[in-house]
């Protein structure tokens, strides 16, 4: 029955929630049904998505199936990184000490800042008038 082995783990970043899904397969990234180097096109962004694969020797062991929704291409890729480094701690639990030292398994909490009255925009004033 378990002939298809799957590892999933939610990752998230900013407003970018990734759905990932390890499986068995050669090292191929699929995004939203799209390959990764089409989906992502800055090359800093491609190659962060696949530090954790690599910092573990898993790069062309299992293939990267992943689902995100929401913010923009950097959150986005963050969320995807965050998502593999949790499936690859279902895969194998001594990855954990790799991937904490490098800050893949930390949720990068950091979210926009709401915006305050009076003011523009969360700390923009407006422009101060003498008379």
């Amino acid at each position: 029955m378990a002939d298809k082995v799957s590892y999933t783990a939610t990752g998230k970043r900013k407003e970018s929630v990734a759905r990932v899904r390890l499986v068995p397969g050669s090292g191929k990234i699929t995004v939203n049904d799209k390959d990764f180097s089409q989906y992502f096109g800055r090359e800093a962004v491609k190659t962060s998505i696949v530090q954790p694969l690599k910092l573990t020797g898993t790069d062309s062991v299992y293939d990267v199936i992943a689902d995100i929704d929401g913010g923009g291409t950097t959150g986005q890729a963050g969320a995807l990184r965050h998502g593999i480094s949790k499936a690859l701690l279902e895969i194998n639990s001594e990855y954990r000490a790799i991937l904490k030292k490098e800050g893949f398994l930390t949720r990068d909490s950091r979210i926009k800042e709401r915006k305050k009255y009076g003011l523009k925009k969360a700390r923009k004033r407006p422009q101060f008038s003498k008379r």
